[in-house]
């Protein structure tokens, strides 16, 4: 009778030891279900008010500075005369070349009555062919000589004249390269000018940051750091072609439109684009997982009720955000808690409180 109690134990044994018997564990999880929206790119950037046109003026002839009447910040009007050299070696090289042209003059007149007289002469066969030739190349040559003397005149007053340097617009004065007393060459800056009509803004943004901007005529908008309020709008000018090779950032102008006059030069500024991005899902960041070296994300099948590893794009990464460029579906639920214990085709539930969630 022992016997078979122990032989119909066993039996049971064996009967709860099979497969189709065993109990499936179903994990709890949290899900959010996939809703792609654009959304305004929230990164900034902080930069510099700048000019648009900056010219460094300088000197068209060589001399001593002898007089510089703008310092920085001077506002001057177009025609103004910023600074002077010392004029008077170009007044006597101006004297030097009056005085050839009225040499040249005099020897002109009397190569063309020389050439009249022997005119007349051979024509009535009184002098000899070749004295008339020597007569009309000394006139040829007075003329000439003549010619060059007056365009040396004309030279010396230029060079004269070059001595001030005047303000080619309206504008103002913002930096210094040259002090009174100092011998100057010709192309040395002596002033930097800026128009006051055209502002840019200038921004080093990161490789990153260009990703979907880096065509121009973008809207984009600045305020200044030190009045946040006031937004300008701005359209992107020009985007460097090349990185900086110490920063390793592309530089941006943003030409301003209608700034306020508040907005001052080497004033911090602030930036953002204007426009929203290409749909997008915002994630939390912890729901990233990994799948052969490449982001991914765990995905609820609701009809199975267990969950598949999906891989997707990654547009940017946040501070406790992650933009999910594409790979995903709208619809789709995504597990954002329980990730770690997860396998592929695991089964799971929906926990109450999470069901339901939408991302924006």
């Amino acid at each position: 009778m022992r016997s078979w109690a122990l032989l119909l134990t066993f039996a049971l044994a064996l009967a709860g030891c099979n497969p189709e018997n065993a109990r499936v564990e179903v994990r709890p999880v949290r899900t959010v279900v996939v809703d792609p929206k654009p959304i305004l790119d929230g990164r900034q950037a902080v930069g510099e008010v700048k000019a648009r046109f900056e010219s460094d003026l300088s000197f068209r002839v060589t001399g001593k500075l002898v007089t510089r009447r703008v310092d920085v910040g001077a506002m001057v009007k177009q025609g103004d005369t910023l600074a002077s050299l010392d004029v008077v070696d170009y007044q006597n090289r101006l004297r030097s070349a009056e005085a050839d042209v009225s040499a040249s003059e005099a020897t002109l007149v009397e190569s063309q009555s020389t050439e009249a007289r022997l005119g007349k002469l051979l024509k009535n066969g009184w002098t000899p062919q070749a004295n008339y030739d020597v007569a009309l190349r000394n006139l040829r040559s007075a003329e000439a000589k003549l010619a060059a003397a007056r365009a040396t005149l004309d030279l010396t007053r230029d060079q004269l004249n070059y001595t001030e340097l005047k303000a080619d617009f309206d504008g103002v004065i913002i930096s210094i390269g040259a002090e009174a007393g100092e011998n100057v060459s010709a192309g040395q800056t002596v002033v930097k000018l800026a128009r006051l009509t055209d502002k840019d803004a200038v921004f080093n943004i990161a490789e990153t940051a260009l990703v979907d901007h880096r065509t121009e005529g973008e809207e984009v908008i600045v305020w200044p750091l030190s009045n946040p309020q006031l937004t300008i709008e701005g359209v992107v000018r020009e985007v460097a072609p090349v990185a900086d090779s110490t920063t390793r950032t592309y530089a941006v102008k943003v030409t301003l439109k209608d700034p306020p006059s508040s907005i001052l030069f080497g004033m911090s500024i602030g930036g953002r684009w204007k426009g929203s991005s290409a749909l997008v899902v915002t994630l939390p960041l912890s729901v990233l997982f990994e799948k052969d070296g490449a982001p991914a994300v765990w995905v609820f099948d609701q009809q199975s009720g267990s969950t598949t590893l999906k891989s997707v794009i990654v547009a940017r990464y946040e501070a406790d955000t992650v933009i999910i460029g594409s790979g995903l579906a709208k619809g789709e639920m995504v597990v954002t808690a329980g990730i770690n214990t997860l396998r592929e085709g695991q089964k799971v539930r929906l926990a109450d409180a999470a069901a339901g969630g939408r991302i924006d």
